[in-house]
């Protein structure tokens, strides 16, 4: 059988199943319209090792004599004894193609186990896989592990993947892959702080635009393993799968389990490549934000870091008037403003508009924020509970805990987190009040988007005394696909506690992530950075917080704050009246420019430059096909910390159209703006500051411009017209 062949723009997925199973015999780069014989790529036989060639499978196992981690493990039960049937031999039933999607069938009669495999290979050339194995038999079968992984070439010998915590999320770290297999693990019941958002294998020293990279992310909400597994004969397969709970999925005879899907991406590129992938497989969705209706990203004023818990509507509608004269499109009010929120101990489940602060409701302010030509929006989170709240009183039952009866009846509750807990979601009696509940509260509100918060790790989490993130993590999407039928016209954001809910999973639901609760805008730079190899920034919350911020006690000028926000969907979470005077001035220059260039921002390539100076960073969005007189690029020229250097010299911008001219100006700080002094160190500016430059696009990318003397933390903002 000739192996099927699925191609898209530079990148080959080649499926071979002479062995009898299928097996991909190569991801990586295009190999244009034919194949030579599958058979060629049969390796030699070792010494002292089994008598045959061992296919990396499709799902690798133990009966072709794959030492690695296998694809699939699991058990039946037979006369209630586990145990049985615990390798598989999985042979090929059938395989179609269409030349960008694939469907494999590889079944074990005698151990009455199917597996069917979905594959696309999108026309961005993103890569989407999943497996669904259904059990065939007439006892249960217990699933424990069901992976998709995929083979990378030998020359992949470094592996980068992210990490971080609380309101530092999603940093870098990198190490050579070695023999043996490096796990990524999350326990969180969410997806985690310390999530990898990517998981990287490349070529040697491989950065932003140079090498070759093999990029794989898990779309799932819940627990989670990623990994990379190099065996003893030099093969290395990455790859991601659900992290199961004991006996979390058991199928009954006729059931099937699905993982979640696997996205993989090719580059020969660089980050960048990768970034590409995912961004055209994103903007190319029909429910993709904006796609039908053509509304731009609008404005955000989030009240968070204006008022915090402090609800009053005299000031709320003077923050509404503030925001509406800086240009604000949109109000999000935040939490404090449902039955009995003073603080983080008590409310929540309770969804309800407070009587004692809201005597009217919430339409007054709602009708002060619309009025003055602005959305309304409203925080929520609905998968949590206090136990200082009338529904835990009333319904004890629903808190999710690890004993199989509530803690009113001497069950045991997990530690407390934010002094709250998680709701049942599984118990359809939990899940249908919160439905209702939300659906009343936008049904009786002019509310057209919602901050949907999770503020806990899922620890000890069960259902009946059973572990059950995975039937939580269901209904929560349940719960969000609900409400969206019924409210198509809101727009939801994942927020959790910052960004531990940030993957494909909870994105398929939401128009929004919030990147991190931290507004800083040095840590944002990272931030932003790395949640945006993967996530466009059309639905990466960026905003401009208080002049010192909240989470980190650091002062930043506006400049360095707007420019770092700008390449987001850009809002602001300040007390806006405070801001008066030419910094008032410059904050509404900038949202002018966010209105200006929000269309280039949200529709462009990323690009991101290697600067050798590990204390600048360099990163823009690039037009596709920019027109004469058009904006073309923006560029953000960063300074992190103080240089090696005296000067920072020449810097290459990259991934301009090589023959074009381009006319290059610093737009932001500008002469006159408040913080312009602020921003440079230099005796005298490089002359093409002042009057701008023109320039081909291939010598900006080979030979550079000298930059700015630039102060420590802070940026300098640079437009590229199209001449």
């Amino acid at each position: 059988m000739h192996p099927l062949h699925l191609r898209s723009v530079g990148t080959s997925l080649v499926i071979s199943t002479h062995h009898g199973e299928a097996e991909i015999t190569h991801w990586g780069a295009d190999l244009g319209d034919t194949l030579p014989d599958p058979t060629i790529l049969n390796e030699p036989i070792p010494p002292s090792s089994i008598d045959a060639n061992v296919p990396a499978g499709l799902l690798p196992q133990a009966s072709s004599s794959w030492q690695g981690r296998p694809g699939l493990r699991g058990h039946r039960y037979t006369d209630g004894v586990p145990g049985f049937d615990f390798s598989v031999r999985l042979r090929l039933v059938s395989a179609t193609s269409d030349g960008n999607s694939a469907v494999i069938v590889q079944a074990d009669p005698d151990a009455g186990i199917t597996v069917t495999t979905n594959l696309t290979l999108h026309p961005g050339g993103l890569l989407e896989l999943r497996h669904s194995v259904t059990n065939d038999g007439t006892s249960p079968f217990q699933v424990d592990e069901l992976a998709t992984m995929l083979p990378v070439a030998p020359d992949a010998v470094e592996l980068l993947d992210l990490t971080g915590r609380w309101c530092r999320e999603r940093h870098p770290q990198r190490r050579a892959i070695q023999q043996g297999t490096w796990v990524r693990t999350g326990r969180h019941g969410r997806t985690g702080h310390d999530s990898s958002l990517l998981l990287a294998a490349g070529t040697a020293g491989f950065g932003n635009r140079h090498g070759k990279v093999w990029a794989t992310h898990l779309a799932w909400s819940g627990n989670h393993e990623q990994f990379a597994d190099n065996v003893a004969d030099g093969r290395t397969m990455v790859g991601g799968s659900e992290l199961l709970g004991p006996a979390e999925v058991v199928l009954q005879p006729g059931e099937s389990y699905t993982t979640p899907a696997l996205f993989a991406a090719y580059s020969d590129r660089g980050l960048d490549g990768i970034s590409e992938a995912f961004y055209s497989w994103f903007r190319s969705r029909p429910h993709h934000v904006g796609a039908a209706s053509g509304k731009a990203r609008p404005v955000v004023l989030n009240t968070w870091e204006a008022v915090y818990f402090d609800h009053k509507l005299d000031t709320l509608i003077e923050l509404a008037e503030s925001a509406a004269d800086l240009g604000v499109e949109r109000f999000v009010l935040d939490d404090g403003w449902f039955r009995g929120r003073r603080g983080d101990h008590a409310g929540l489940g309770d969804w309800y508009v407070d009587e004692t602060l809201w005597p009217n409701g919430l339409t007054p302010l709602i009708d002060a924020v619309t009025s003055r030509g602005m959305e309304f929006g409203l925080w929520v989170e609905p998968e949590m509970v206090n136990l200082d709240s009338d529904i835990a009183r009333a319904h004890p039952e629903w808190i999710v805990g690890p004993s199989a009866v509530s803690y009113k009846d001497g069950g045991r509750l997990p530690l407390g987190w934010r002094q709250q807990h998680v709701i049942d979601l599984v118990n359809p009696d939990a899940w249908q009040y919160i439905y209702d509940r939300i659906d009343a509260l936008l049904s009786e509100n002019n509310i057209s988007y919602l901050k949907w918060d999770q503020n806990r790790d899922l620890l000890e989490h069960g259902h009946a005394g059973r572990t059950s993130v995975h039937e939580q993590t269901l209904a929560a999407y349940r719960l969000f696909d609900a409400l969206h039928a019924a409210h198509p016209g809101v727009e939801i954001e994942s927020c959790s506690s910052g960004g531990a809910r940030v993957d494909l999973g909870i994105l398929e639901r939401t128009g929004r992530i919030w990147a991190s609760d931290c507004n800083d805008a040095l840590e944002r730079q990272t931030i932003q950075r790395w949640t945006g190899m993967v996530v466009p920034p059309e639905l990466v919350g960026g905003h401009i917080g208080p002049t010192t911020s909240h989470t980190t006690g650091r002062t930043h000028d506006l400049s360095f704050r707007a420019i770092t926000a700008l390449f987001g969907h850009f809002g602001m979470e300040w007390d806006v009246r405070s801001v008066t005077g030419e910094e008032r001035e410059e904050l509404k220059r900038f949202i002018g420019l966010y209105k200006e260039h929000r269309g280039l921002v949200h529709s462009g390539r990323m690009v991101r430059a290697d600067v050798p100076d590990e204390s600048l960073m360099v990163h823009g969005v690039v037009a596709d096909a920019p027109t004469s007189g058009a904006t073309a690029a923006l560029f953000a020229v960063v300074k992190t910390r103080t240089g090696f250097s005296e000067l920072p010299g020449r810097v290459t911008i990259p991934g301009l159209d090589p023959s074009r001219t381009y006319r290059v100006e610093a737009i932001f700080p500008a002469p006159g703006d408040a913080d312009y002094g602020h921003t440079f160190t230099e005796a005298k500016p490089a002359p093409w500051l002042a009057s701008g430059a023109e320039a081909s696009g291939r010598f900006l990318a080979e030979v550079g411009l000298p930059m700015p003397v630039l102060n420590p933390e802070h940026a300098i903002l640079l437009r590229f017209t199209a001449l």
